[in-house]
């Protein structure tokens, strides 16, 4: 599973990626900071059900804090994204190789106004443009990918056409869903440019989900544009972010100067100077208003809510919530909705699914089939014939 962060050059987005996963990257007001894609691990927080059971959990990846469960996730910040990238302006061939493998994107877009299309200083930029020109880009890229394989898909099915897409992560279904909805045929395939380029818009919005980071709303006149992105974007999800805020909390709690779980709305104030209280009240200020810094809240809204995922937790013993070593509620594994306890022994190993006899519901303590829906929190044991 990996989250790209995206957008064009200077609009926060290395700040958003190191606040995210705390590793430490260049970040600087100039375009093209960012050449090489960064890479690290940030956090989804769920509750962790050992609270409701009254034990204590040893995760052996992430960790648990007050009942508080980080579980790992991939991230990626790629460079920045300019107007005409599919051409190979900017770094735009690189930008798209590198989101190419992403489950989901976050745009990091500048709500403040004071960076234009490339990234340079200007003073009523509007953020709007960014969305579009992110999705238009993309677009144009799958068009220009299917034209230049043409000579392989025309005549041919539907599977051509997603052949020629694999790489994109763009699923068969979601091509041949949206051939279907703009009319176009799914057998000898010859469709016009036109029709291409219709097509390639369409399946970017099915396949290659986005979600908006309105970064800078510290920064005054952005809570307008914030709210004037709203109103354009009506069903897009668009969380008010403040990327440098949530970095300096971040920073400040390792060097245990404050006290704050990240995805708070607060934070408390432990050994500060006087100049760290006046730039930390400053910060708090802004979350007073937004109800946290945005850059949690968006990390989970992309992973929960785009991709409608969950989180189940299997184990060993269902009576002790353990693994084989004594480890309580080891493991938490990211599924999505819908899945069922066979496809969970199918995601933890091949052996269980294919000797699969049935699961158990630990919290119950009853028996399940191999076609029961799994839940978000369910700690589950799968019993199997394996050896």
């Amino acid at each position: 599973m990996l989250i790209g962060i995206t957008g064009k050059p200077s609009s926060g987005k290395s700040t958003f990626f190191s606040a995210a996963t705390l590793v430490d990257v260049p970040i600087s007001p100039r375009p093209f900071t960012t050449i090489d894609p960064n890479k690290g691990i940030t956090y989804l927080q769920v509750n962790c059900p050992c609270v409701e059971l009254g034990v204590s959990c040893n995760p052996k990846n992430g960790k648990c804090d007050h009942g508080k469960r980080y579980v790992p996730i991939n991230m990626i910040d790629v460079a920045g994204l300019v107007p005409g990238a599919h051409e190979g302006k900017g770094l735009g061939n690189r930008f798209l190789d590198d989101i190419r493998s992403a489950d989901v994107l976050i745009q990091i877009v500048d709500s403040s106004g004071k960076t234009d299309s490339e990234g340079n200083p200007c003073e009523d930029y509007d953020p709007a443009a960014e969305i579009k020109f992110l999705e238009e880009e993309i677009g144009f890229w799958i068009a220009s990918i299917l034209q230049r394989n043409w000579s392989k898909i025309k005549g041919h099915d539907i599977k051509a056409v997603h052949s020629m897409l694999t790489g994109l992560k763009i699923s068969e279904a979601d091509i041949e869903l949206t051939a279907k909805k703009i009319g176009l045929p799914l057998e000898r395939i010859n469709w016009t440019e036109a029709q291409i380029s219709t097509f390639s818009q369409k399946v970017r919005k099915e396949s290659m989900p986005i979600i908006i980071a309105a970064n800078k709303i510290d920064i005054p006149g952005a809570h307008d544009r914030y709210m004037k992105l709203k109103e354009t974007f009506p069903d897009k999800i668009i969380v008010p972010t403040y990327a440098d805020g949530e970095l300096a909390l971040r920073k400040a709690a390792a060097k245990q100067v404050i006290n704050y779980v990240p995805g708070d709305t607060s934070f408390e104030i432990l050994n500060a100077n006087e100049q760290q209280k006046v730039a930390l009240n400053k910060i708090k200020q802004t979350m007073d208003i937004y109800h946290g810094t945005g850059v949690q809240q968006i990390i989970n809204s992309a992973v929960f809510g785009f991709l409608g995922l969950i989180v189940v937790y299997p184990v060993s013993d269902e009576h002790k919530y353990s693994d084989n070593f004594g480890n309580v509620l080891p493991d938490a594994i990211l599924v999505k909705k819908g899945t069922t306890a066979i496809q969970l022994a199918e995601k933890i190993h091949t052996d269980l699914a294919k000797n699969f006899l049935y699961a158990i519901d630990a919290k119950k303590k009853i028996r399940i089939a191999k076609d029961h829906v799994l839940n978000d929190g369910d700690i589950i044991r799968i019993v199997s014939a394996a050896r």
